[in-house]
């Protein structure tokens, strides 16, 4: 019964420290503040897209929204 005793304070202590050892999430890599239409430094962008031409930007988003993540256009309902 004693080493019982001393056993849960002793299980308590290391279960609440264990807590003190996470790592901080931080993001990793460098920070742009530059907005998203401005550009990018590699070859992922759409095909027809001018970096820094903010209205085309906005237009492929609108129509990114529409064709691919708007459910409603996907359904068919002409059975």
């Amino acid at each position: 019964m004693k080493h019982l005793t001393l056993l849960i304070p002793a299980l308590v202590a290391v279960a609440g420290l264990s807590a003190c050892g996470e790592k901080p999430q931080t993001l990793s890599g460098t920070k742009s503040d530059v907005p998203a239409y401005k550009g990018t430094d590699n070859g992922f962008s759409a095909p027809g897209w001018k970096a820094g031409d903010k209205t085309s930007w906005e237009q492929g988003l609108k129509v990114r929204m529409q064709n691919s993540q708007n459910e409603y256009t996907k359904l068919n309902t002409d059975k």
